[in-house]
């Protein structure tokens, strides 16, 4: 299990993660979701050991992952900025991941390696962006760590391509009981791939939590009224995102849902739709503060 206890990251005056906490358990498939710049990729290199938080702790089956080589061998980083060097191939980059993973191998590197129908002899710096990423999933699959950490790992691969790493995700899981934190800018990908979500906004974790609890815990209401009615009306309804469109009312209420249908009744629309907002629905309602004011960047 993989647990962030209050993490705090600064680079000199800037902070740019504050308190963070979460927990990943064994098997899991945790995604990161926030805007660039959030903190995804800070998250990811404070979680593997790269950066040494100022606050708080990384704990990797309750060890701290700082400088621990023995649980740093258990758990691969795939960045999103990759770097082979300029004569490797991925034969090469075999050797060299089996010289420090302990449970590396070559049989499953052999089949992953024809599955992606890549060149194993071929310099990677000649592959394309989405080929180095598959290449690099290869290597991570083949190494069978008991953590795996992949930083918009999907950018640049084909939809063909992307099923299978999805697939060979997945039976990682199932096979080795790997633990998985991705983070993504497509959100649907991620609502698809993971059942816990981590939303990243203002330096912090404002939302985490199952996807399907957090998607039934949040449903966005329609309603239709045949009659005329003033805006008032809605006062007593605890919601966000009151809107009206002509005779159309849409709002969100959080939670229980209960209280709100009454009131709703009350009301006596002619229409009323009840949905459970998408991951992409909660992850736009986290982030309506940060809404730019292009009335002040263009004029």
């Amino acid at each position: 299990m993989i647990e962030v206890r209050n993490l705090t990251k600064q680079f000199g005056r800037f902070t740019a993660l504050e308190n963070i906490s979460l927990k990943v358990e064994t098997g899991s498939v945790y995604g990161l979701v926030g805007y660039n710049g959030a903190g995804k990729t800070t998250l990811l290199k404070n979680i593997c050991g790269i950066y040494k938080p100022e606050k708080g702790d990384v704990l990797f089956d309750n060890e701290n992952i700082f400088d621990n080589e023995r649980k740093k061998k258990e758990l691969f980083f795939m960045p999103d900025d990759l770097y082979f060097g300029p004569y490797a191939n991925m034969i090469k980059m075999a050797d060299f991941y089996n010289g420090y993973y302990d449970r590396f191998n070559y049989s499953t590197f052999t089949r992953l390696v024809e599955a992606f129908g890549l060149d194993p002899k071929k310099r990677i710096a000649g592959f394309s962006k989405g080929m180095q990423r598959q290449a690099e999933m290869v290597l991570a699959l083949s190494a069978h760590p008991r953590l795996l950490l992949l930083d918009e790992s999907f950018d640049g691969i084909d939809p063909q391509k992307r099923l299978l790493m999805k697939g060979l995700l997945k039976e990682a899981i199932n096979e080795h009981g790997t633990s998985v934190i991705i983070s993504s800018h497509n959100l649907q990908e991620l609502e698809n791939l993971c059942d816990h979500i981590g939303i990243i906004n203002g330096k912090r974790i404002s939302v985490t939590g199952a996807v399907d609890e957090l998607s039934r815990g949040r449903t966005k209401f329609r309603l239709a009224f045949a009659r005329s009615f003033e805006m008032k009306e809605f006062e007593n309804i605890e919601c966000e995102g009151l809107t009206k469109d002509g005779q159309l009312v849409m709002f969100t209420v959080n939670g229980d849902t209960t209280k709100a249908e009454e009131q709703i009744k009350l009301l006596g629309p002619a229409v009323t739709e009840k949905i459970s907002l998408s991951l992409e629905e909660i992850f736009l309602q986290e982030m309506e503060g940060n809404d730019y004011d292009f009335k002040e960047i263009i004029r």
